[in-house]
């Protein structure tokens, strides 16, 4: 059954946090992987583990057992990804109880939080979500929005990151700029034609103009 309340989309920082995954499947496995790659402290509690879990590197700690009730205590979030409705059940009473935050794989019934379809470039996230009415769904979206995301999308907001703290470090507020010539695929175009001084120079421009008149210009394109 799809989540029926609107979902409220974030991005979790949870690097350093204790993070519980229960199951040792191949899914459980890329949820344990995700986790590790973001920076979390990732403990795994199965039955069972599969090569693709054995293959995950730099887990905390990995104990060959069934679910315990309390295992969730101390975890800032959990995962489970076993198949069995009594496990998931078990887990996520546990972790409502606790209030840790709790999603299990293809159990929309009981998560406190869903997981979307996404795509990355270097710090550049684009999350797709069906509200777990269609996962096949958000993933074709993913893989569409995939396609045109290429390396130079991640150099876009490595230059944008640098303006702004330049910005910041002359006293001005980054709101005051109209960004919007600097956010287009002629920006995107020119770095991936390892044209990066242009680039540059067009950046620049947005940041010395008035806030409104680079925006009419860009219309006038």
């Amino acid at each position: 059954m799809p989540v029926e309340a609107p979902i409220y989309p974030v991005g979790l920082v949870v690097r350093g946090k204790r993070c519980l995954v229960v199951g040792g499947g191949p899914i459980a496995a890329r949820k344990a992987a995700g986790l590790v790659a973001a920076g979390a402290e990732v403990h795994v509690v199965a039955k069972k583990l599969s090569p693709e879990m054995k293959a995950v590197q730099g887990l905390a700690s990995v104990s060959e057992r069934p679910y315990r009730a309390g295992d969730v205590a101390g975890h800032w979030l959990v995962m489970v990804a076993t198949g069995d409705t009594v496990t998931n059940q078990a887990v996520f009473d546990d972790a409502e109880a606790s209030g840790v935050w709790a999603n299990s794989a293809d159990d929309p019934e009981r998560c406190s939080f869903i997981l979307p379809a996404v795509a990355r470039q270097g710090p550049v996230s684009v999350a797709v979500s069906t509200g777990g009415y269609s996962p096949a769904l958000a993933s074709w979206l993913r893989a569409h929005a995939a396609e045109h995301m290429g390396p130079e999308l991640a150099e876009l907001a490595e230059m944008l990151a640098i303006a702004r703290d330049r910005l910041k470090a002359d006293g001005r507020s980054t709101e005051e700029v109209d960004w919007r010539p600097a956010l287009s695929w002629a920006m995107l175009d020119l770095l991936r034609q390892g044209r990066r001084a242009e680039a540059e120079r067009r950046l620049e421009a947005t940041l010395a103009a008035k806030a409104g008149t680079s925006c009419q210009s860009e219309q006038r394109q």
